[in-house]
């Protein structure tokens, strides 16, 4: 019998949508390192739940912009936050809710400062923190307007993502869609050209970025070893390849990133 006579069950979608909304509310995340720590502080839109350092490492961080430090022996700071073992954290580690840059196409659509051509970056199933704070960091130097990737199988905001991107991660927009597909052919929608970058491409990245001067440009990359999905592929207008001086394989990921956005922002 029901708690609850006469009152019509929700449908499962309904409750497991409530569910998921539940759990993003509660979710934190604790960054650390002396870099990411201070450039969070700085975020007005970051939201900063607590914030642990030793008397070192407070001396170091400079203005806390309002956020009261707890003061860690250095001795057992790793038994005060809960980080990695292998986390180089300098004495310093803050808890935060993850950022919220608005949707895809408030996103976007957004102007960058100083930019020569509206730039993006998708990226299909990269999970390595590593790889994604490195892209975030080179999208940030090259004027790109935000990186984007599946809301699954890719990398959420870490600790690590966070030191990897150098700060980048609190200025870069990092949109995690629902579905990659969906979100790539809005952005055709908006204008923009999608380019992925493949071994297997027809033309060299410049040729074609020259045939398409000031065009609003997306470069998809995929990851290291499976590379891009049919789908995703299949998604793109143009598939590209970067020239190699040599036939020693491919570049990893974040570094063909930061090629193919030099590229893009020269072009």
């Amino acid at each position: 019998m029901s708690e609850h006579p006469g009152k019509p069950r929700k449908p499962t979608w309904v409750i497991d949508k409530e569910r998921a909304r539940r759990a993003g509310a509660a979710e934190t995340v604790w960054l650390f390192g002396l870099h990411a720590v201070r450039d969070a502080l700085a975020n007005p839109a970051r939201e900063k739940l607590r914030l642990v350092v030793t008397r070192n490492a407070l001396d170091r961080l400079g203005d806390l912009h309002g956020t009261a430090p707890e003061i860690a022996d250095p001795r057992t700071f790793a038994k005060a936050v809960p980080l990695a073992s292998d986390s180089v954290h300098q004495g310093a580690a803050l808890e935060v809710k993850p950022l919220k840059w608005g949707g895809l196409s408030e996103v976007v659509l957004r102007q960058a400062p100083g930019e020569r051509r509206p730039l993006l970056v998708a990226l299909d199933r990269v999970t390595d923190p590593h790889n994604i704070g490195a892209i975030l960091r080179s999208a940030e130097v090259f004027g790109a307007r935000a990186v984007i990737a599946p809301a699954r199988h890719s990398a959420p905001e870490t600790g690590a993502l966070a030191k990897t991107a150098s700060g980048a991660l609190e200025r870069q927009p990092y949109l995690r869609v629902p579905n990659l597909a969906e979100a790539l052919t809005q952005l055709k929608n908006m204008g923009f050209t999608l380019i992925g970058l493949d071994g297997t491409g027809d033309r060299p990245l410049p040729e074609l970025l020259a045939a398409l001067p000031g065009r609003a440009v997306c470069l998809v990359l995929g990851a290291e070893g499976p590379g891009m999905r049919d789908l995703t592929m299949k998604s793109c207008d143009h598939v590209a390849r970067i020239p190699f001086a040599a036939d020693f394989g491919s570049l990893n990921v974040s570094n063909a990133a930061a090629v193919g956005l030099y590229a893009a922002s020269m072009a």
